[in-house]
């Protein structure tokens, strides 16, 4: 059943090129948007300091950014399913503009989680509709969209750490407020970009049409598999956000760097973050969404164990590599899920992109607990034994069409 949904989504008409400007347009945006967002966990140490919070509060932080995303998502693409709205791309953008200035000068913790707040409602706007516009743009090449979309917001978050270690950290907390340049330019991009969407709704009307009569079979045979995709989102996020949020607070205590050298180490492990979704799209167009999955996950695990016993000179090259692997598993999940759900793209791309959201708070907030009881150590002696999960992967069904089943 699911073969015959995948072979007739194959069927959809496409154009004959790829629409290689609005992919970069949109990857662009994604850019900018993550790169805002990343500024928010680069500030910590200045945070933690400023306000004296422990790693729970940071932890608290982190989660209130995700939850707030996570759950306005789904929301956000099963509405324009049904009803496309090409310009709330801008919208939200406006939104975190909003977060982002008032995270330069809010005097208290609690507005420090309602600047946070706003800055996750932003990312909840944009994320699945962005997801939308790749795959409309996309040729029938949905992997390869998938990659260059994410790979825009991969790059924007290495870059995140990047800047705030050689201007927010110099210059203090206020110095966010420059960044509204950033987000002013989002919102430009966004705004044209929406235009071109605008005039494609008229074509993604019939495509979902169409998609929509083998829809329920789909869901049908659906259940195993999304059972499973929860499993690896968990392994995937939960070791993600151990090294996103804490890997400067854990270089800082076992090795005594400072604070922009460990950093510049988080922008190594993120720059592999980076390079892995630009690759795991493509790939998995080539050789199959579920060998990407499979590989990519379970083949972190070696080098997670490693992690924790490695010296400073080898802690770049294994976060370097634990980021470029499990990284390609997100688009082909993506693709993989909307291929299991034909004429859902918003609200699957809004469940998955809000559910790492969602996950990635969770697990801040458990890792900061974790830390403040035990240590920041025994953050990365527990979850490096996350990525095993991988192993889950073997049992998702091969959505390939093959020779035999047209």
């Amino acid at each position: 059943m699911i073969q015959r949904s995948q072979a007739h989504l194959s069927s959809l008409p496409a154009s004959k090129k790829i629409g290689l400007k609005i992919l970069i347009a949109i990857s662009c945006s994604h850019f900018l948007n993550d790169l805002i967002q990343s500024l928010i966990p680069a500030i910590y140490p200045l945070l933690k300091e400023g306000f004296q919070l422990s790693f729970t509060q940071i932890g608290l932080i982190t989660l209130t950014f995700q939850i707030s995303a996570s759950l306005l998502q789904p929301l956000v693409g099963l509405y324009t399913d049904y009803r496309p709205q090409p310009y709330f791309l801008a919208w939200g953008m406006g939104c975190t503009l909003l977060g982002l200035l008032a995270l330069a000068w809010v005097p208290s913790y609690g507005l420090l989680l309602l600047a946070v707040a706003l800055v996750g409602s932003g990312s909840a706007v944009l994320h699945p509709e962005s997801s939308r516009v790749a795959r409309l743009a996309s040729a029938g090449q949905y992997g390869l969209a998938q990659s260059i979309f994410q790979v825009g917001g991969n790059a924007g978050t290495a870059a995140g750490p990047l800047l705030a270690a050689l201007i927010i950290i110099p210059a203090g907390r206020s110095s966010l407020a420059w960044f509204a340049l950033v987000a002013l330019a989002a919102i430009v991009l966004l705004w044209w970009i929406g235009g071109w969407y605008k005039q494609q709704q008229a074509k993604k009307r019939l495509e979902r049409r169409a998609a929509h009569i083998t829809g329920k079979t789909g869901q049908r045979s659906a259940v195993r598999p999304v059972v499973i995709l929860l499993l690896l989102m968990f392994s995937k996020f939960f070791y993600t956000t151990s090294l996103h949020s804490y890997l400067t607070f854990y270089l800082m205590h076992k090795f005594q760097v400072p604070v922009q050298a460990a950093q510049l180490h988080l922008f190594v492990f993120l720059f592999g973050v980076a390079a892995g979704t630009l690759l795991g799209g493509p790939i998995g167009d080539r050789i199959g969404r579920k060998q990407v999955i499979w590989w990519s996950i379970f083949g972190t695990a070696p080098f997670a164990l490693a992690l924790p016993h490695a010296t400073l000179f080898w802690t770049g090259p294994l976060t370097f590599t634990i980021g470029l692997l499990i990284a390609s598993a997100f688009p082909a999940m993506v693709v993989y899920a909307q291929e299991l759900f034909p004429g859902k793209v918003g609200m699957v791309s809004g469940l998955f992109f809000g559910l790492a959201f969602g996950l990635a708070g969770l697990g801040a907030a458990f890792f900061g607990r974790l830390a403040d009881q035990m240590g920041i150590e025994a953050v990365y002696q527990l979850c490096a034994w996350l990525p095993l999960l991988g192993l889950t992967a073997v049992l998702l069904p091969d959505l390939r069409q093959h020779p035999d089943s047209k």
